[in-house]
């Protein structure tokens, strides 16, 4: 009866057709609420299927598009899944949860179909049929543990032969769908990607109609053209298609439609990642691997994503790269990208070809340091290292380089001396064999950085090494072993190498260097002369030689770089002090107006600028020594005075100190160099303003080298107020020749009214113990003063009573004559 029944459905009109299926919708509702079938699965079903009546009437208005065979086709879909549902509902068990579920995902189906063939229709009307399909969808039920029913089963078994017999006749016309795929509006083209999903999932497509309807170029053709909605569907469509056979793929992986992927890359997060899903498929052919090698910002963008914040999409980026590193010159271009895993891997298992190739570009590559650290992490350094040790020429030579570029960076200094290399490399320098000289300066350029790290001193000979292959070196080597043993002999821990460096001759072998024409192997000299000559014997001035000694001066008026200044200037202030025949030949040298000179145009403030104040500070010692005042007149008369001065204000420490010092020298001999009010050998008497109050007498900086008078106190109570104590002996030194016996009063009030004292007191607080020994001797003396004790006293005891608690046991007599001073202990107690 129903074969017969299915017969006559295309003589039926299309209004009729519709009359009927609103008929079946009713009645599911009707049944639903009869006594005995109210449950609610059955009820809840039936509210889904009484949804269909409105839009069913609606449609049925629409006779002229019943011409279609597609809508006729869609209805007749529908018809079935409608009559299937009556069927359900007056089946003794109408709540089977898994039979509800499977008519209701039909009946979304059916709708699909429905909306895919209704494209003429009111957008309205298509809205309500696609918001019925998602209630149909997102549609879920309670099982219910009814009994089931033989009758009911028979009844849909055989409802089921009839599905299977429309199944046949209700099929989507591929060439619809392309016709809409390539020529369709948004919308058009929205449904025809459905339409085509639905035949590729039933099957009722074949790889020969795929390709005779030329999809895959009119999706291409779409990709290019189409929103960004449209897009990541576009990709993904194309993605299933290449997976249903090889056929399909080898489509996609045409050159073309690669770039049009790649250009994917750059757009939204979910078509970046459709994009890199479909390629990765993709990858599996060699042509594709090729090809996207080729394709300009292609690996570039896909390290990009591996670095980027989409887990997925950089999953899929690694594998592709992964994919992609099997050819070199792809592994290459990851390197130039940033991403290194690759070549390393070459460089680790590779062919010798293929780790010299890898190499190669490694060295020349400019790389920054985070890219440096990445390829230590990576384990690049290693197989570098294998390869030095024991490739052929072409392989040393290679890796030495990239070794070379590596090695800029500090932490792969290490990864190097882990790697045991520095021994060959010094076994390199003393070759003699011809074909290995090549190696030879990349390989002294490593020894040089890592002699960078203090790693180095393992091995205590490496520096006397170095110096004896010195004159045995062609200039650029040269340069690279003096910079190596510069840092070497710059370790703190390198005392014993300095010493035996000094030991073996080290300076007199630099010495001839300073005659060099290249200024990198005349610095490097130099600066390695000036690190050996710190704390030299006394036998410095004989080691140097006068010829030397010219020679070095020369270099200070001379040269333009203001390193080799201060290593030279720095040479000189490391001669002994008490070594007169060095003053000797730096006076008869005119070596102080040079330094003045240099001083007064020097406005910059560097690291060098820094360490040549300090020599030129140190030098100047020599000239203040108080025990010769015709060389302190020849000194002053230089201006030097306000040089020390101004120098007190410098950024160094050290300047500070030594500028400090040469003021303390000076004025110690001020007030035997004082002209007194009385003295009657004035032809002139001086004015009012020359008169010092704390000398009593009449000053003049450059005749009595007073302190008040050069307006030094300020600068020097300063640096006592500030936090770094290493210029505090020095200063307090210079602030105690104000307090010599016959003035002492004087100088007392005068750093008073300075405000010295509480800086004094400061020393107190955390200055070492020798500068408190200065400061609490000064205090004595100032605090002898009745209104300076007034004034100061009180500030003063906190200080006295807690250094006397937890200071040096050295200082308590001291302090204890100055609580005595202050009244707060007897004389003679015995607390001290």
């Amino acid at each position: 009866m129903l074969h017969k029944e299915m017969n006559n459905i295309d003589s039926r009109s299309f209004s009729e057709l519709m009359s009927e299926l609103v008929a079946y919708a009713d009645e599911v509702v009707s049944l639903s609420k009869e006594p005995g079938t109210e449950r609610e699965t059955s009820t809840q079903f039936a509210l889904l299927v009484g949804k269909f009546s409105p839009f069913l009437d609606e449609l049925g208005g629409n006779n002229k598009f019943m011409e279609r065979s597609t809508i006729r086709k869609a209805v007749e879909s529908l018809e079935r899944e409608l009559k299937l549902s009556q069927a359900l509902i007056q089946s003794p068990n109408p709540t089977s949860v898994k039979r509800v579920e499977e008519i209701i995902d039909n009946l979304g189906r059916s709708l699909g179909l429905l909306l895919f063939a209704s494209l003429e229709l009111s957008t309205d009307f298509k809205d309500k049929i696609g918001e019925l399909q998602k209630d149909l969808i997102n549609a879920r039920f309670t099982p219910n543990s009814s009994p089931s029913s033989s009758r009911g089963s028979e009844f849909v078994s055989e409802l089921k032969v009839e599905s299977e017999i429309i199944e046949e006749r209700i099929t989507l016309d591929i060439g619809d769908v392309a016709l809409q795929l390539k020529c369709g509006n948004d919308e058009e083209f929205k449904f025809a990607v459905w339409g085509l999903n639905e035949l590729i999932g039933s099957g009722n497509v074949s790889h020969e109609m795929i390709s005779e309807e030329g999809i895959i170029p009119i999706l291409f053709n779409r990709l290019g053209s189409s929103k960004q909605d449209n897009r990541s569907t576009i990709i993904q469509l194309i993605r299933r298609l290449a997976l249903e056979s090889d056929d399909n793929k080898e489509k996609v992986a045409d050159a073309g439609y690669l770039s049009m992927l790649v250009k994917s890359l750059t757009r939204d997060v979910e078509e970046r990642r459709e994009a890199v899903g479909l390629l990765l498929d993709l990858s599996d052919l060699t042509a594709v691997k090729r090809r996207l090698g080729r394709i300009q910002g292609c690996i570039v963008l896909l390290v990009a994503m591996l670095n980027g914040d989409d887990p997925i999409a950089a999953c899929n980026a690694g594998k592709l790269l992964n994919a992609l590193s099997s050819n070199t010159q792809n592994a290459l271009h990851m390197a130039e990208a940033g991403y290194f895993k690759p070549l390393v891997q070459y460089l680790k298992e590779g062919s010798d070809m293929s780790k010299i190739l890898m190499a190669t570009a490694l060295s020349r590559m400019e790389i920054t340091d985070q890219c440096r650290a990445s390829l230590g992490e990576d384990g690049a350094i290693e197989p570098l290292v294998k390869m030095f040790n024991s490739g052929k020429l072409e392989s040393k030579l290679s890796a030495l380089s990239a070794l070379q570029n590596l090695s800029v960076l500090t932490e792969n200094i290490q990864r190097l001396v882990r790697s045991g290399i520095v021994v060959p490399l010094l076994q390199l320098l003393f070759s003699v064999t011809s074909v290995l000289m090549t190696l030879r300066e990349p390989a002294s350029a490593i020894l040089a950085r890592i002699a960078q790290s203090e790693s180095i001193l393992f091995n205590q000979d490496v520096a006397q090494q170095m110096l004896s292959l010195l004159n045995l070196s062609s200039p650029v080597i040269q340069c690279h072993l003096l910079q190596a043993l510069n840092s070497i002999s710059a370790h703190s821990s390198a005392a014993k190498v300095r010493r035996k460096m000094k030991e073996n001759g080290a300076i007199q072998l630099l010495l001839p260097f300073l005659m060099e024409s290249n200024t990198k192997i005349r610095s490097g000299a130099l600066n390695l002369i000036y690190t050996l000559s710190k704390g030299l014997p006394e036998d410095l001035t004989e080691q140097l030689g006068e010829a030397h000694i010219h020679i070095i001066v020369n270099i200070i008026s001379s040269s333009t770089s203001e390193n080799e200044q201060a290593a030279a200037v720095g040479i000189l202030s490391n001669l002994p002090i008490s070594d007169k025949k060095a003053t000797d030949i730096l006076k008869k040298e005119k070596l102080l107006p040079i330094l003045v000179s240099i001083m007064s145009s020097n406005a910059t403030s560097t690291p060098t600028t820094c360490w040549l104040v300090e020599s030129v500070a140190g030098v100047l010692i020599r000239f203040t020594n108080p025990s010769d005042k015709k060389l302190q007149h020849l000194t002053v008369e230089h201006g030097v005075i306000p040089l020390l001065v101004k120098l007190l204000s410098s950024e160094s420490p050290v300047a500070k100190c030594r500028a400090a010092t040469s003021l303390a020298q000076l004025s110690q001999n001020t007030l035997s160099l004082r002209k007194s009010r009385k003295s009657r050998w004035l032809c002139v008497p001086p004015s009012a303003d020359a008169f010092c109050e704390v000398h009593d007498g009449y000053c003049f900086v450059n005749s009595t080298f007073c302190l008040v008078k050069a307006g030094a106190i300020s600068p020097l109570v300063q640096i006592l107020e500030g936090n770094d104590r290493q210029a505090d002996e020095a200063v307090l030194s210079a602030l105690a020749t104000l307090l010599q016996d016959e003035i002492w009063e004087n100088g007392s009030k005068r750093i008073a009214k300075m405000s010295g004292i509480q800086a004094i007191i400061k020393v107190l607080e955390s200055g070492n113990v020798k500068a408190q020994e200065k400061a609490l001797w000064i205090l004595e003396r100032i605090l002898g003063v009745d209104e300076c004790r007034e004034q100061h006293g009180e500030s003063a005891q906190v200080e006295l009573i807690d250094l006397a608690q937890t200071g040096d046991p050295r200082l308590k007599p001291t302090i204890a004559k100055l609580l005595a001073q202050l009244e707060l202990l007897q004389t003679q107690s015995s607390y001290f």
